[in-house]
C-alpha cells in the first residue's frame, strides 16, 4: 500500500532540524532520541516512526487529501541508511573521535536537508539503484 509523500518529507524536516541541533550542541543524548527515530522507521516504515505518528495525528488532518503517493519501501530503506549514519556519529560522540560524530551526523543532515527542501531523497535514490543492480544480477 502507498503512503502520503508529504510523511516523508515531514520527517525528513524533523529530522533535519533535529540532526542540526546536533552538531551546533555535539548532544550525544539528541543523536540518540535520533538514532531511536530511525531505527523505527527502519523497522516498521516511516508510519512508525515518531515523526510518522505525529504526522499522521497533528499535520496531515490538517493538510488537504494527499495527491501524491510513493511506495514505503524506499522510504524505508532510507530510514535504515540515517540508522546507520546515526549509529556512527553516536559511535563518534560518545566514545570518539568527535570528528566521526560530526562526519556522520552531518552526512546524515545533508541527506535529511535534500528530502525536506528538495523532496530529493538520496536513501530512496540509493534503494532504487541496489534493486536496478540486483534485478539485473538475477
Amino acid at each position: 500500500m502507498d503512503i502520503d509523500a508529504r510523511g516523508p518529507r515531514f520527517g525528513a524536516a524533523v529530522t533535519t532540524v533535529v540532526l542540526a541541533v546536533v552538531l551546533v550542541t555535539g548532544s550525544a543524548w539528541l543523536l540518540a532520541w535520533q538514532t531511536l527515530a530511525f531505527a523505527l522507521g527502519a523497522a516498521g516504515g516511516v508510519g512508525r516512526s515518531p515523526y510518522g505518528w505525529v504526522f499522521r495525528r497533528a499535520v496531515r488532518p490538517r493538510l488537504g487529501p494527499p495527491t501524491v503517493f510513493e511506495a514505503p519501501e524506499p522510504p524505508r530503506f532510507a530510514q535504515a541508511v540515517g540508522l546507520a549514519f546515526a549509529v556512527v556519529g553516536l559511535v563518534g560522540f560518545v566514545l570518539g573521535p568527535e570528528w566521526l560524530g560530526l562526519a556522520a551526523t552531518g552526512a546524515a543532515l545533508a541527506a535529511a536537508f535534500l528530502n525536506a527542501a528538495f523532496g530529493y531523497c538520496l536513501g530512496c535514490e540509493l534503494y532504487l539503484l541496489v534493486r536496478r543492480v540486483t534485478v539485473r544480477a538475477e
